[in-house]
C-alpha cells in the first residue's frame, strides 16, 4: 500500500507492506510521480480526498493501481506528533488500512463538471447578492430607504437611472456601475440556470428525482452531481446524517443528548433541500396539506427536509418515483 499526500509540486510518497511495515519514504516532484508509480507494482494507492485527489486518482487507476480516497477529517486521528507532508502520508497509508475505513468514490470528469456548476452558480449569486446590499447601502446614505430582498431590486435601479431624483450625479456614475454588474449577474445566473434545466431533463435519474416535492431541477442535477454512490449508505437515515441533517449527538453513559441540527455534510445539497422544504412548508400552510400526509401532522422545514433526503436515498438506491401519499380510509 501506498500512502500520497498531494500537493502543488511536491508529494510525500509513504510505502507500506501488508502489516504496515514502512518500505520506503520518498519525496517526489510533481513532474516525476507517474513515473515513479508506474514503476511499482500494481497496489493500493490512498490519498485525502481534497483539491486535485479525483484528477490524480484518474490518472494513477491508468496505471494499473487501485486507489482509495478518504476524507481528511477521518485522516486526521492518524496523524502522530507534528504535522508535516511525511507525517500525512504515514497517516493517509494507516488510515486505509483500517477495515472500517470509509472511502470516498472517485468523480468522473462529468461529474465534476456537473459539481462546478453549482459553485460557480453559487459564486454568482452570492456576488449578485453583495451588490444588491451595497446599492442598498449607499442609497440610504442618501435618504432611500429600502426593505431587503431580490425582489425590491427593480425600485433600486429606477432610482439610480431616474436622472430626476436629488442623487448626486457623481454618485450616480458610481451607483450605474453597481447597476451594470447586477445586470451582468442575472444574465450570467439566467445563462447557468438553463445549462442545470438542460441537465435536469437528459438525466433520467434527475427527472425522478424531480417527482418528490421540493426538489426542482437545480436539487435534483445536484444530488446527481455530488452524492457519491447511494448503495454505500446502509438506509436513508445514514444519507441524512451525511447531509447533516441529524441531530448532533453528544451521548454517555447511556443517556440520549441530542443538539441542534449538525449542520455535518454536504453543504450544497442540504442548503437546497432546506429550501425546497420551506416551499413546501410554506404551500401547506396555505392551502393546507394533503388530508393524511406526513406533513399535516408536522409543519417542520428541517424535518421536512430530512425526510426528502431519506426519499432521495430510497429512489436512488430502489429506483422508481415519488407518489403522493394515500389518505387512511
Amino acid at each position: 500500500m501506498i500512502g500520497l499526500d498531494i500537493a502543488k509540486h511536491v508529494f510525500q510518497v509513504h510505502g507500506a507492506d501488508a502489516v504496515g511495515h514502512v518500505l520506503f519514504r520518498k519525496r517526489v516532484t510533481r513532474a516525476k510521480l507517474i513515473g515513479f508509480l508506474a514503476a511499482q507494482t500494481p497496489c493500493v494507492v490512498a490519498m485525502e480526498a481534497c483539491a486535485g485527489g479525483h484528477y490524480w486518482a484518474r490518472e494513477i487507476s491508468k496505471l494499473g493501481h487501485r486507489v482509495q480516497l478518504i476524507a481528511p477529517a477521518y485522516v486526521k486521528p492518524f496523524v502522530k506528533r507534528q504535522k508535516n507532508d511525511a507525517a500525512d502520508a504515514e497517516a493517509i497509508c494507516e488510515a486505509a488500512q483500517r477495515p472500517s475505513m470509509r472511502f470516498v468514490p472517485v468523480k468522473t470528469e462529468e461529474q465534476q463538471a456537473n459539481g462546478i456548476v453549482f459553485r460557480a452558480r453559487d459564486l454568482l449569486v452570492r456576488q449578485r447578492t453583495q451588490c444588491v446590499n451595497a446599492l442598498r447601502g449607499h442609497l440610504f446614505e442618501y435618504g432611500y430607504v429600502f426593505p431587503q430582498g431580490i425582489t425590491h431590486v427593480a425600485t433600486l435601479v429606477a432610482l439610480v437611472e431616474d436622472s430626476r431624483s436629488s442623487l448626486p450625479e457623481s454618485v450616480r456614475t458610481i451607483l450605474k456601475l453597481l447597476v451594470d454588474t447586477f445586470t451582468a449577474l442575472e444574465a450570467q445566473i439566467a445563462a447557468l440556470d438553463a445549462e442545470i434545466n438542460e441537465r435536469s431533463k437528459a438525466d433520467p435519474t434527475a427527472r425522478r428525482l424531480m417527482t418528490i416535492p421540493g426538489v426542482g431541477p437545480i436539487a435534483s442535477t445536484a444530488i446527481t452531481a455530488l452524492v457519491p454512490a447511494a448503495e454505500g449508505f446502509a438506509a436513508g437515515r445514514d444519507f441524512a446524517a451525511w447531509l447533516g441533517l441529524t441531530p448532533l449527538q453528544k451521548s454517555t453513559g447511556g443517556k440520549q443528548k441530542l443538539g441542534a441540527v449538525s449542520k455535518r455534510g454536504e453543504r450544497t445539497i442540504r442548503r437546497l433541500l432546506i429550501i425546497g422544504a420551506s416551499a413546501v412548508v410554506q404551500q401547506a400552510s396555505r392551502r393546507g396539506a394533503p388530508k393524511g400526509s406526513w406533513l399535516a401532522q408536522m409543519l417542520v422545514t428541517v424535518a421536512l427536509a430530512n425526510k426528502m433526503a431519506r426519499i432521495v436515498w430510497a429512489l436512488l438506491v430502489k429506483g422508481g418515483i415519488c407518489r403522493a401519499p394515500v389518505a387512511a380510509a
